[in-house]
């Protein structure tokens, strides 16, 4: 690998350790979540409402807002200002005296997940080259992975170390990789594209694309990224002209959710007491869960610049279908807790080749140089609306004593399968394929005239 791949790897690298604290801080009160319904002693509406979802609902407003200073001042400094809202979120969560301030710094780190969700993606596809960008992006969702693995380790990890107060220091454990990513980020460039797109400025944005790729490349990546700013006005983000990305934004997002995939994480320890196992080896579990996840996402990674986007989506829909039948069969029928546990894991293994190797990658192709961020947090918005909602109304669902099925969670997952069954259909009959193909290629290809 030459100095500038080297480079390349590096900054991207430290980018998609956004998504190292992205997988952990929202997957982290999955340890959380019965010692804090203990203490407070919260009504399950409250529960989902404000300590099990509001971090969700911060991120839906992360998500909305993220294209803003994204596109204003730039993908660095916002980048670097995520770092510092998921730093103060895990000192204050570990902190807090009440589920009320609770649930507000668990808001902050939401608006870190959300911007997070916008800006990474964003950035890394803008310095990557076509025929690196879908491996280059899968960086953020390999750390988003590597950070949900992390949780659950953590988690574990923590249990017994300082009784009653075990789950302050799984939330605050954050705060050292936190610190870490915001330091890191001093010596990240900003983006060549948004700096071109944006503020005009070619011959710094020559520079850093020098200084990422060489000069050879650089020089095919400026001509390209000229010459198409020469031929097309892009008007910015404009509904009309911007229909169909928007479209397909959309509803990849929307299918990710109602694949169940934060359901699971989120509720994993909870879901596999109602198998029947014990707490501590619910919590052992949840980690087999996040090492499937982390070592199938490493297979996404390898092929998703091979097969490409849709093909991944597609294996990863029947997937679903099969697991998530299968989960809830298990329920239905009151099978050993290990097969529960088997198919969960076939669950988990089909999102991290499908929905989660291709979302943050696709839509971050689709949409024009100069409302790429709006695009993102469009995508990232929906994504994040309907992930706060499934967890909003899960414990009314899910509690065992005032949940609608109580024990038996099998309809749940039935109905899981079904909308993964519309998502097969969809990836066959509408997805497009992005693979290999210049994001300047893809605008001419996405924006209507």
């Amino acid at each position: 690998m030459n100095n500038s791949n080297q480079k390349l790897v590096w900054y991207a690298v430290t980018v998609a350790i956004a998504g190292f604290l992205f997988g952990f801080d929202t997957v982290v009160i999955a340890g959380a979540n019965l010692p804090i319904k203990e203490l407070w002693h919260t009504s399950p509406l409250f529960h989902g409402t404000f300590i099990m979802s509001m971090a969700l609902w911060g991120t839906v407003i992360g998500a909305l807002t993220g294209g803003i200073p994204s596109e204003r001042w730039g993908r660095k400094p916002t980048l670097m200002l995520i770092g510092w809202l998921y730093l103060i979120s895990a000192l204050g969560s570990a902190l807090a005296p009440d589920p009320y301030s609770f649930s507000f710094f668990r808001f902050i780190g939401g608006l870190g997940v959300g911007a997070s969700s916008v800006t990474a993606p964003t950035y890394i596809s803008e310095i990557a080259t076509a025929k690196r960008r879908g491996t280059m992006v899968a960086l953020y969702q390999f750390f988003l992975v590597f950070g949900i693995l992390v949780a659950f380790i953590s988690n574990y990890a923590l249990t017994g170390f300082d009784g009653a107060n075990d789950w302050r220091w799984m939330m605050g454990v954050e705060a050292i990789p936190a610190l870490i990513y915001c330091l890191l980020m001093l010596g990240v460039p900003e983006s060549p594209r948004w700096l071109i797109a944006i503020k005009g400025n070619r011959e710094k944005a020559k520079k850093i694309l020098q200084q990422i790729h060489g000069e050879g490349e650089a020089n095919l990546e400026m001509d390209g990224i000229e010459a198409h700013l020469n031929h097309n006005q892009d008007s910015g983000f404009d509904v009309r002209r911007l229909r169909k990305p928007l479209i397909l934004a959309f509803w990849l997002a929307f299918f990710n959710q109602w694949s169940g995939i934060n359901f699971v994480l989120y509720y994993a320890p909870e879901i596999l007491e109602k198998t029947g196992l014990a707490a501590q080896n619910s919590l052992e579990s949840s980690i087999a869960i996040g090492g499937v996840n982390f070592l199938f996402t490493l297979v996404g990674m390898y092929l998703i610049d091979r097969l490409g986007r849709k093909q991944l989506l597609i294996y990863g829909s029947i997937g679903y279908i099969v697991s998530l039948v299968m989960v809830g069969l298990a329920f239905q029928w009151s099978m050993n807790a290990m097969v529960h546990l088997i198919f969960l894991c076939s669950f988990i293994a089909s999102h991290a080749i499908g929905q989660g190797a291709v979302i943050w990658v696709f839509i971050s192709e689709i949409f024009p140089n100069k409302s790429r961020a709006y695009g993102q947090s469009f995508g990232s918005s929906v994504h994040w609306v309907f992930a706060a909602l499934i967890t909003l109304i899960t414990p009314l669902f899910l509690d065992e004593k005032e949940g609608i099925f109580g024990e038996n969670p099998a309809p749940i997952f039935f109905f899981l399968g079904l909308m993964m069954v519309f998502q097969l259909i969809w990836s066959i009959r509408y997805m497009p394929e992005t693979k290999g193909v210049s994001l300047e290629e893809l605008q001419d290809s996405m924006v209507a005239k």
